[in-house]
Parts: structure tokens; sequence; C-alpha cells
């Protein structure tokens, strides 16, 4: 059974008439302390509430520091020992096919997809980086303590690709995503340094109409500082309340930064509770 149809089913995309979620995400923006993160989180900020937690069993303290997710009884270990490159695939039925859990990372072109995926698994140069957006164009696997798949994608958006690889972007990515049985989810990543772009809200749209597990990654958080951190702020707020028109209920999201390591631990630690209930 595909594993959109046995967990998240709260992220059913539905039409924007039925959204009634609201948002309040100044106090995740900055840098705070635990406590004060996770008691501010619980009363403002609609949660995530995983497989095997009850919405009235959450406690401040279950909240992942600078995201929406509470860690349940299935969030474990979430440290990287060892990362090796598997293969790169032009279709997806090319994918390796042993039956591993993944995680698909997508983006726009020049998201800052490669510099998170090389600080998630703290080492240069896994996920390829350049100064040229579009440079992943093919399906990149990579294997995680033996164990799951990190699953770097082509960026969307102005990649500059040739026209063709362009061009079959769409269907190329939309065949992986829907006919991947062993997908957890996909980690949407989403610059926070400038205003909602209708192509990010196009492609989460879509994720969601197709029951696709999704988080939302924020990347380029470490740009919150001095007067840039009003304006962080307010496309993050902005981005969520489009999102809360098309959604039941909120998905995960969480900020990150591929240059100061914010959010690695909550976004490893939440990817390992999603991971183990598909194990189970």
């Amino acid at each position: 059974m595909l594993l959109r149809n046995r967990i998240l089913g709260s992220q059913l995309w539905i039409p924007p008439v039925f959204a009634k979620t609201t948002f309040n995400t100044s106090l995740a923006l900055k840098p705070s302390p635990r406590r004060t993160l996770c008691a501010s989180a619980s009363a403002t900020v609609p949660l995530f509430v995983p497989p095997g937690v009850e919405p009235a069993e959450v406690a401040p303290e279950m909240v992942l520091p600078g995201s929406n997710i509470v860690a349940g009884p299935y969030a474990g270990h979430a440290q990287i020992r060892v990362v090796e490159f598997v293969k790169s695939s032009a279709r997806p039925r090319d994918c390796p096919r042993d039956g591993r859990p993944e995680f698909a990372v997508v983006g726009r072109s020049n998201v800052g997809k490669s510099s998170l995926i090389n600080a998630l698994v703290r080492k240069k140069e896994v996920a390829m980086t350049s100064k040229k957006p579009g440079k992943t164009q093919l399906i990149n696997h990579f294997l995680v303590d033996k164990s799951w798949y990190l699953v770097d994608l082509p960026g969307y958006g102005f990649a500059k690709a040739p026209d063709a690889a362009r061009n079959d972007w769409t269907s190329f990515t939309k065949g992986y995503f829907l006919n991947r049985e062993t997908l957890v989810a996909v980690l949407l990543l989403i610059d926070s340094s400038i205003p909602p772009q209708q192509i990010d809200l196009d492609c989460a749209n879509w994720l969601g109409r197709n029951n696709i597990p999704i988080t939302f990654v924020f990347t380029k958080c470490d740009k919150m500082k001095g007067g840039r951190g009003s304006q962080l702020n307010e496309n993050l707020k902005k981005f969520q309340e489009l999102i809360s028109k098309n959604y039941k209920e909120t998905p995960p999201w969480i900020m990150t930064s591929g240059v100061t390591g914010l959010g690695r631990k909550e976004l490893l630690l939440h990817m390992s509770q999603l991971r183990h209930y598909w194990d189970n």
C-alpha cells in the first residue's frame, strides 16, 4: 500500500472555500529558547500531529523548535553516520527497487537545495552545488546508513538546462511522485528570503491534490538577522496563509539554514518518526 494512503490524511488538499486555518509565525522566526518557542507554538500555531499522538496529548515540550512539528513515539535515532551515492536515473522506472524508504527533496532551482542536502549529511559536495541553478537534471539517490534514501530531484522554475530537459520536468518528476511506492514524504523547499512564489504554491497544491505527504522546509533562514528579520517573518507568514486556503490541516513546516545548520537536528528527527512509522 502506498504510504500516502496510510499516514498524513489530514493534509488532503481541499477547495479554498473550506479552509479556516489562521497563522501566527512571528514566534518562530527568531532563535528562541526551546521552552519559550514551544509554549508559544502550542498556543498560537496550528501544529502537525504525527501518527501515534492524540492532539489532546500534545505538551509544549513535544514541539520541535523552529517548526510546527510535534515529536511523537516514532521519533528515534536521527543521526547520520554513512552516506553513499547509489545512482542517477533518467526515468522513474530506473530508480532503485530495493524497498527502502525514501525522502524526495525538491524546490525551485535557486532555493538552496544542494546546500541543504550537504548540511543534512554534513558532507561537502554530496549534492552538486553551483552558481548556475539547475545543475541537477536527474533523479539522484543517496543511501543513508544502509537503510533509507535521500533523493535529490531536479529543481523547477528557471533552471538553465536545455529546453527539451526543462520542458520534460513536469512529466518526469510527477511520474516519480505518483508511482514511487517507497516515497515517505516530499521535502518541498521554500526560499524564506523572498515573497511567496506562485510556482511553489502550484507545486504544493499539486502534491496535496494527489495526497502525497509533504513537509515545507523554509531555507535561508540565517538571513533573519538585522533589518531583514521582519521581512522574512512576513514572507513565511504570507506563504502559510496562502497554503492554509488549500489544506484541511496545516502540513508540517520547519525553518532551516544550510549555512548555519539551523533546523538540521529537528528536520532529521521529523524524518525519523515518519520513517519509523513507515517501517512498521
